[in-house]
């Protein structure tokens, strides 16, 4: 089979190389998580960049099951904390624990004129690529 995307490498040492040296406006993108499922109906579209303010329910590990406010969004390390979501120090001190943004579900966006634009421009792509999956069908 011929490569899908020729700019999109297949080489393992040059996808990481390109994960982990993404300028921040891809880091951005990578860090999308899934909506929940009446979100997803709502608005038509199954991810979304993450972002502070939204509201997440952490659906793998050992916090799994736990929401929380999104309290910052730490794309340098691809990870973002959770408002109550933290371990104790030996010394007493309480840190955030980093959570990657696949792992959480969110189940409230926090919605300004930007982002109701991204929504509405994915639900018109899901849209077409429907129709245009209906007519093919036919």
């Amino acid at each position: 089979m011929a490569k899908v995307r020729a700019t999109l490498a297949s080489s393992r040492r040059k996808s990481r190389k390109a994960h982990f040296s993404a300028p921040s406006s891809i880091r951005r993108h990578i860090m999308s998580s899934p909506l929940s499922k009446e979100l997803r109906e709502k608005h038509n579209a199954r991810a979304i960049p993450i972002r502070k303010d939204d509201e997440v329910l952490i659906t793998r590990g050992s916090n799994k099951g736990r929401e929380g406010k999104v309290v910052s969004v730490y794309r340098l390390k691809y990870i973002i904390h959770i408002e109550r979501v933290s371990r104790e120090k030996s010394n007493g001190q309480s840190v955030p624990l980093g959570v990657h943004p696949s792992k959480v579900i969110i189940t409230k966006l926090k919605l300004d004129k930007d982002r109701e634009s991204i929504l509405e421009r994915i639900g018109k792509g899901r849209e077409l690529k429907q129709k245009a999956k209906g007519k093919e069908s036919n």
